[in-house]
């Protein structure tokens, strides 16, 4: 793991592709995934969605991704 520009943790780092399932979906119409309790948004998906992602920004609590 690396520290984000907070300086906490978080499970992903940009750049990082993963495979994920899309879990639900946010108020803006984004898919939600997660990584270790770690909700990641990527747009363009609905639940039940399994996709690959590469992550696009991280922050404190979220990240965002675009799917590959």
């Amino acid at each position: 793991m690396e520290r984000n520009r907070f300086g906490r943790f978080a499970p992903v780092k940009e750049g990082d592709e993963l495979d994920v399932d899309i879990e639900s979906v946010g108020d803006k119409g984004d898919g939600l995934a997660k990584v270790e309790g770690f909700v990641i948004f990527v747009p363009n998906t609905k639940q039940g969605d399994h996709v690959r992602i590469r992550i696009t920004r991280v922050l404190r609590k979220v990240a965002f991704a675009e799917t590959i």
